[in-house]
């Protein structure tokens, strides 16, 4: 009986030592060390903003306070980044990628070249529930959807890569719609999406709303750029004179392409992830203080002073969305996958 006692007094102990310990490991786990923060586009875009108005911030509400660094990873509509960080960064908890939520979709879809499983990532969270448009300078004669379904030659947009969001909303425009769209992908990222749109070589592009508001501001004001639709189901608050997409649908698969095509993706658009294989109390330390950082005043006067909304969504809700996905009916996952093969 006395032997029973001293092993449960023994075990006991044991566990309370165990747990002091990795409370102390925590609580000093990013001290002395660098946070890096790998974002799919180049410099310059939405993506890139939010990261770095993140990183100025994050730091603090990290144990340990460590720094924080971006590091741009650009290429194949942000599928570099997301295979990098699947199958190169270490589970150490030291390096997050920020790249498009589109993707997630692509390989439920089936694309060539993603070479990760959606369901292995660890998420952090997302900054900004996306509200998608479509943004096309006025020297392209395309300043409102009656202009662009009446048009007599295709309108040329331009992508980053197949599971950008540049890239599928005209895919999903086109198919559902019939819009005459020209898409011309492969641009490092936004910022060079919005300089070959000034120069002429494109009439423009559909991204997010935030982003565009954020970056193509002067324009946006003059008019010499015009946001002609938007992709969801209620408008946007600055945008209430922009028809949806929605409205100009004619059937009820066209309507349902559009909704699993651009509104569900556009939610876990800007997401944030670890690796797979990341210690749970390190992810959760993540997730902590990923939505810390997104209510602290000063990172919201950051964000405010850069244009940038602030719509978070949690890890834990990220991760069920993501879920989500994978449970697509066959025949609407088919038409997805006509419109964006």
């Amino acid at each position: 009986m006395r032997k029973n006692i001293w092993r449960f007094i023994a075990s006991v102990t044991a566990l309370v030592l165990t747990a002091a310990t990795a409370h102390s490991s925590t609580d000093e786990f990013y001290k002395g060390k660098t946070l890096r923060i790998i974002v799919g586009t180049a410099a310059g875009g939405g993506f890139d903003t939010y990261s770095r108005v993140i990183a100025r911030h994050i730091g603090k509400h990290l144990p340990g306070n460590p720094g924080v660094i971006v590091q741009n990873m650009p290429g194949a509509g942000h599928l570099i980044a997301a295979n990098h960080l699947y199958r190169v960064a270490k589970p150490d908890g030291l390096t997050m990628g920020n790249f498009i939520g589109g993707l997630l979709l692509r390989q439920v879809l089936g694309q060539p070249g993603i070479e990760f499983d959606a369901l292995k990532f660890e998420y952090v969270g997302v900054p900004l529930k996306d509200t998608w448009v479509c943004a096309l300078t006025k020297a392209s004669g395309i300043t409102s959807m009656e202009k662009w379904l009446g048009s007599k030659t295709p309108v040329k947009l331009g992508g980053t890569g197949p599971g950008a969001n540049t890239d599928d909303i005209p895919a999903i425009l086109k198919a559902a719609l019939g819009l005459p769209i020209q898409l011309v992908t492969g641009y490092k990222g936004t910022a060079d999406i919005r300089l070959a749109a000034e120069s002429g070589e494109l009439a423009g592009g559909c991204w997010s709303w935030d982003s565009i508001n954020a970056t193509w501001s002067k324009a946006l004001e003059s008019g010499d750029v015009v946001v002609v639709v938007q992709m969801t189901a209620q408008p946007h608050p600055e945008l209430s004179k922009v028809p949806l997409a929605i409205n100009f649908a004619r059937t009820e698969d066209e309507r349902q392409l559009i909704q699993s095509g651009t509104y569900d993706p556009a939610a876990m658009n800007r997401l944030y992830v670890l690796p797979p294989g990341t210690h749970k109390e390190i992810v959760q330390i993540a997730r902590n203080a990923f939505m810390d950082t997104l209510n602290d005043p000063d990172f919201k006067a950051d964000a405010k002073k850069s244009k940038l909304d602030v719509e978070p969504m949690s890890g834990e809700e990220l991760a069920k969305t993501v879920a989500g996905l994978f449970k697509l009916k066959p025949a609407l996952l088919a038409k997805l996958k006509e419109a964006l093969k």
